[in-house]
């Protein structure tokens, strides 16, 4: 499989495969909606929406859209919603899990439920998005894999940890063979006032090791040097993956947002999201999401869902 370099390649592999089912919670608002038609109409996603039944008719009659796309089971309260698609996910009904409506607070409760939710024991919780940046396209032709912009504040070792994996696993599924990750700091000499740096030269030195498998990974480096073969240049940088990073893992929440929201809002990077580490993808967006992140995200939620 050659690798996929843009979302909508992304989005065509889909279509020759059959359709995963994706359970909306609370899939009553407009956004979600035209993505979930969008995904049913060119055939990458089975939807199911769980939500207001009145609302979503409403909806489908305002933007023209063929309710017939959809399984809606209706439910008008939000949290009674997100049970029901959550245990969708749970018997094996769905292979994927949506946020519609539904808070971003009760839905994580949903997944992270002790008795009832999605987290496998061991694992943790990430968020992880697959960029597409002008930039980036036009002097590397490739994606950005990018954790964690929304999940985890303050992630420690072992959760960088399995940020890496989780990344690695998801570029390799998109059929870049040996993924080129970049454990970033605000510096690249390790220094303990500086934390993240102690922590990217343990990740790096443990792939060194075969602890982390399948990738060459490197850290810490800073932003310019992950990216930039210039930079690496000029600073005299030798690194397996200096200037050619396919993933990004942020050392905390507030570099990883700012980045992400500087990409979409400034930098017109398109862009699709996903929670994983879940016993099944759970896509986490905004229910201020464009229609075509949200349309984004179920591929992206498909596309794992086959790992």
């Amino acid at each position: 499989m050659n690798p996929l370099r843009t979302l909508d390649q992304m989005v065509a592999t889909l279509k020759g495969e059959a359709p995963k089912r994706v359970a909306v919670a609370a899939g009553h608002d407009e956004n979600t909606i035209q993505a979930a038609a969008r995904a049913a109409g060119e055939k990458i996603a089975a939807m199911i929406l769980v939500g207001d039944g009145g609302r979503i008719a409403a909806l489908c009659v305002r933007f023209g859209i063929d309710p017939k796309l959809f399984t809606i089971v209706d439910e008008k309260d939000e949290k009674a919603a997100g049970k029901i698609a959550r245990d969708m996910v749970r018997r094996g009904d769905a292979q994927v899990l949506m946020k519609g409506m539904i808070s971003s607070d009760a839905y994580m409760r949903l997944i992270l439920d002790k008795e009832n939710g999605l987290l496998p024991k061991g694992n943790v919780l990430s968020h992880l998005s697959v960029l597409e940046l002008p930039a980036y396209q036009k002097s590397h032709g490739k994606l950005l894999f990018v954790s964690d912009v929304a999940v985890i504040p303050a992630p420690d070792l072992f959760a960088k940890m399995k940020m890496t994996e989780y990344c690695i696993a998801a570029a390799k599924s998109f059929g870049i063979e040996t993924p080129k990750v970049a454990i970033l700091a605000a510096s690249e000499k390790v220094s303990e006032r500086m934390p993240a740096t102690m922590d990217a030269a343990a990740i790096a030195k443990m792939a060194e090791r075969g602890q982390i498998k399948g990738a060459l990974v490197d850290g810490p480096l800073a932003l310019d040097v992950a990216l930039s073969p210039e930079a690496c240049a000029i600073k005299g940088l030798k690194s397996v993956v200096g200037g050619d990073a396919d993933v990004l893992i942020f050392p905390n929440i507030e570099t990883g947002n700012v980045f992400y929201k500087t990409a979409t809002l400034l930098a017109g990077a398109k862009l699709a999201a996903a929670v994983t580490g879940a016993a099944a993808p759970c896509i986490l967006t905004s229910r201020a999401d464009t229609e075509e992140s949200k349309f984004y995200a179920i591929a992206l939620g498909c596309r794992l869902a086959a790992l």
